[in-house]
């Protein structure tokens, strides 16, 4: 079953060498390389440029350091895998015996308040940004906020909207071609986004609050409303996200996806569900290692009941779908 992946942080691990120096895209002790990703039988991997705003005073020169690791890996193992910018590329790379990369950025205070380091962005390759991580920045406010010891608040969810700014730059994002991404903006934010855009807009790595109640996760309401403008959430794999404050057990977390896509599903139909996996940035989920065991979770929505039909679409159609429709 092929597979695409709307969320991965694994270059900024390579970035900073958390591994060792030997821990390249192609090979590496990370979630996600080439090699894991050949044995998922990935079609497409979106890879984050994951800025956190706490630890850099330059984030526009942090990103701009990330996206050139990116693309001297991908020119480093070009016969694998090949960059994307518009939706031919996607089919001509499979056509070539390649899998597909598409550039993404994680925290939209990389721009710092700039809509030409946007266009800039967009220039380079980036083609989905979140508008933002954890952090309050230019742009809007995050869902899941820090207390003063740095901790998560997570059952804490915010009404606030886009600022001004914000609502320049979805505008922007959409003139240029660029998806807006919704996970970790705040429930405000997400409305906002809703309310001032024309297109489909995505929800990278967001799961359902029903299933497990934490302001990172999306209501109903939401999932109906992504739902209606053709848009797209991916499931995210990590613990906090799936099933919080549960004992865990062996075979809870494949449970607990399993929980989240059927009400994904049911909620907003099988359109809006897809993967986004959140590998390199959340600690390992204990059912599904690494990017080569994929399938564990495809034969694990099989014995719930997902047709042949439903379960390609889940796994890479409606990326595919949602992607002609916006890049």
């Amino acid at each position: 079953m092929k597979i695409i992946d709307l969320h991965c942080d694994t270059i900024q691990r390579i970035y900073r060498h958390e591994g060792s120096r030997r821990d390249t895209l192609k090979k590496n002790h990370f979630h996600v390389d080439l090699e894991k990703m050949l044995q998922g039988d990935y079609l497409l991997q979106n890879f984050a440029i994951f800025v956190n705003l706490d630890e850099t005073k330059k984030p526009f020169e942090t990103a701009m350091e990330m996206i050139d690791c990116y693309y001297e890996e991908l020119e480093a193992y070009k016969e694998y895998i090949a960059p994307i910018r518009c939706f031919k590329d996607i089919v001509d790379n499979q056509a070539n015996g390649k899998m597909s990369a598409m550039l993404t950025v994680e925290e939209g205070g990389t721009i710092q308040g700039k809509l030409s380091i946007l266009r800039n962005f967009y220039r380079l390759g980036v083609r989905m940004m979140n508008l933002t991580w954890n952090y309050k920045n230019e742009i809007g406010i995050p869902n899941l906020i820090m207390d003063t010891q740095g901790k998560p608040l997570f059952k804490k969810r915010s009404s606030q909207g886009l600022s001004k700014f914000g609502k320049e730059v979805v505008e922007e994002m959409e003139e240029l071609g660029m998806i807006v991404d919704v996970s970790h903006l705040s429930d405000g934010g997400f409305w906002d986004v809703a309310k001032y855009t024309k297109k489909p807009f995505a929800a990278s790595h967001s799961n359902a609050a029903a299933i497990c109640d934490v302001s990172r996760n999306m209501t109903d309401d939401m999932i109906r409303m992504l739902a209606r403008r053709g848009g797209i959430m991916g499931l995210n794999f990590c613990e906090d996200f799936l099933c919080k404050d549960k004992k865990i057990e062996p075979g809870m977390f494949l449970d607990a996806m399993a929980a989240h896509v059927k009400h994904i599903v049911k909620t907003g139909g099988i359109e809006v569900c897809a993967f986004g996996t959140d590998f390199d940035g959340i600690p390992q989920n204990a059912d599904i290692k690494d990017a080569s065991m994929m399938f564990l979770l495809v034969e694990r929505l099989r014995k719930e009941g997902f047709t042949q039909w439903e379960l390609e679409k889940i796994c890479y159609g409606n990326v595919l779908r949602f992607y002609k429709e916006t890049l």
